[in-house]
């Protein structure tokens, strides 16, 4: 077996092996690096540049699925060692993103259709940290509040988006989303989600993106 291992700060974050990608963070986010790569036995690579990668993400929808998986599976884990460092609580920076700009998130409503949209008070729980996830979110009115063991780590409004990682996974939500005023919100099944990562690039590399720079801030805490 051939591995690599990562570090950040001089602290050890993982061990990279066969079939595993590293260095994506950079070109998702067009930051540089957050972490460097040490090769811990002789080992053969393949390199894409950023156009190659970029183009690899809006051509073969299962490359960028794969992708999504690859980088959640790092935010869990980064997630669970900032639980550890901080004694079982999760403290991570609160702060506001937009996923899908206006005009992207006008098609997706035509698209989708009334039936997609929802409305909820200020104050109603939307999601419960735990639960199996059937369905993601996108913001169109309105402002949400993310919350893990109860504390608020992210306010999102108009275009931002929640509830997609259990989606891609399958496993329980990470975190709970309540009403933090009224607000109006496209749900999108998993049969409706794959639809549009295969049909409409943009949206999965947007997609992509948001999922990438959030877990680039969670290991940042670490």
């Amino acid at each position: 077996m051939l591995f690599r291992s990562l570090v950040a700060n001089g602290n050890f974050l993982d061990m990279v092996g066969p079939g595993e990608i590293f260095g994506e963070m950079a070109s998702l986010s067009q930051a540089p690096r957050s972490a460097s790569a040490m090769a811990r036995s002789a080992c053969r690579v393949i390199s894409l540049d950023d156009k190659q990668f970029q183009a690899a993400l809006q051509t073969k929808p299962e490359f960028a699925l794969m992708m999504m998986s690859v980088i959640i599976g790092r935010l869990r884990k980064s997630l669970a060692q900032v639980k550890q460092k901080n004694g079982g609580k999760v403290d991570v920076s609160t702060g506001e993103s937009r996923v899908f700009e206006r005009k992207l998130l006008n098609e997706l409503v035509k698209e989708l259709g009334d039936d997609a949209k929802m409305h909820y008070d200020q104050g109603r729980v939307i999601m419960q940290e735990g639960q199996v996830g059937v369905l993601m979110y996108i913001v169109l009115e309105g402002k949400v509040s993310i919350s893990i063991q109860g504390r608020t780590v992210e306010k999102i409004g108009s275009g931002a988006v929640f509830g997609e990682m259990a989606l891609v996974e399958k496993a329980p939500r990470l975190a709970s989303a309540t009403a933090d005023t009224d607000c109006s919100l496209l749900a999108i099944n998993r049969n409706a989600f794959l639809d549009l990562v295969k049909t409409k690039p943009q949206f999965g590399m947007s997609l992509l993106s948001a999922i990438g720079e959030r877990a680039r801030t969670t290991t940042s805490r670490i």
